[in-house]
């Protein structure tokens, strides 16, 4: 069947828009949000987790990562990453552009491709958009995406331009590369574009226009949430959706915040992924339908109440605020565990009840209403 995109409905007071992607490995009901698994894993989580409590659809892998370690031989051996981690659901590979792009102490960029020494050995290598695009067909994701240039925040003018014009040329050789492919499994995958160009309109606007001349079911944002303010972000997403196709889903790369994801929503954005509801629950800091908390705090010590009262019971674990905070002051591997599962099942939970608002036409209000709560700190 390959992979495809359905948009079913918007909603009237606004740009927020629900849909369905189909692919080989199942459905996704958007707006979604992806949990980040790096090496194949995410963080603490078990496959059987990411389907209940946390409702996961889809998750993402990091070529890069997995080019290092454990090496495409050993998921080709496997029959592909699905099978390598039990995961049955659609899965996304990143490029290896934005870890190349935080690598800037130990990579060289040319027209060429990116040669990097590997932060766990030192050895020398060398990515190109042929070679990325073999890479991600061995590791057998479902959506695999451009290789490009995410240039850092702030940039002037003429490196954003340079940069956004070798994100372009790299576009086509990657298109190129991957319509005479053979397949190494026995599912059709799909090559995502990447809109650059920094914060300035024109170059958004270049981009834009650029990657919606190349056939996909979702075009992608990147190079946002690198350090420029939440209105900047929000500009430039208002001003590139103005040009990719509105029948296509759109991905914004990175991002972010639960209210990072409630605007962008808004603004007619399909898919999400980030690091942060993991990676801030390693620290403490949980996200709940009532807002921020840091669960180390004295407060919840005695608090014998559920993590998150407001997470129906599908998503919602059985521990209470009081427990928790023992395991994590504890330095207890359950703890990190525990309040994983409860960022990334908000998460999905917050986009679950979007896409419901989306379809009954109530979207705004309801997204007005949920931001005063999910930006409290309950400290």
């Amino acid at each position: 069947m390959g992979v495809s995109f359905e948009l079913k409905a918007t909603d009237p007071a606004g740009g927020a828009r629900s849909g369905i992607l189909r692919t080989d490995h199942g459905e996704v009901p958007t707006p979604v949000f992806m949990p980040v698994g790096t090496a194949a894993s995410v963080k603490g989580v078990s496959p059987e987790e990411l389907k209940k409590p946390v409702h996961a659809r889809i998750i993402l892998s990091n070529t890069y990562h997995l080019y290092l370690r454990p090496g495409t031989g050993v998921l080709q051996a496997a029959g592909g990453i699905h099978r390598f981690m039990q995961w049955p659901g659609p899965v996304l590979t990143d490029s290896g552009g934005y870890q190349v792009y935080s690598l800037s102490k130990l990579r060289k960029i040319r027209e060429e491709g990116v040669s990097f020494s590997s932060h766990i050995d030192g050895s020398r290598h060398l990515f190109t958009p042929e070679a990325v695009m073999e890479i991600q067909l061995q590791i057998g994701a479902d959506l695999i995406m451009a290789f490009d240039e995410c240039p850092p925040y702030p940039c002037e003018y003429p490196y954003a331009k340079q940069s956004m014009g070798l994100t372009h040329r790299w576009l086509e050789r990657c298109f190129s590369y991957f319509n005479q492919a053979s397949l190494p499994y026995d599912y059709q995958p799909a090559l995502l574009p990447i809109c650059q160009g920094s914060v300035y309109q024109d170059l958004r606007t270049e981009s834009a226009k650029f990657i919606s001349g190349f056939e996909a079911p979702v075009y992608a944002i990147g190079g946002l949430s690198v350090g420029e303010k939440n209105q900047d972000m929000y500009e430039m997403i208002r001003l590139v959706n103005q040009y990719l196709p509105a029948s296509r889903g759109r991905y914004l790369m990175g991002v972010g915040t639960p209210e990072n994801i409630l605007e962008s929503i808004a603004l007619g954005i399909d898919f999400f992924d980030c690091v942060l509801p993991t990676r801030n629950a390693r620290h403490g800091l949980i996200y709940t339908t009532e807002g921020i908390l840091n669960i180390k705090n004295q407060r919840w010590k005695f608090d014998q109440s559920p993590i998150d009262p407001g997470l129906p019971e599908t998503y919602s674990q059985p521990f209470s605020k009081s427990y928790l905070r023992h395991l994590v002051q504890s330095n207890e591997l359950l703890g990190a565990r525990i309040a994983s599962i409860q960022n990334l099942s908000f998460y999905l939970y917050l986009v679950d009840t979007a896409r419901q608002k989306i379809e009954e036409g109530i979207f705004t209000p309801w997204k007005n209403q949920m931001l005063e709560k999910i930006k409290t700190r309950l400290n």
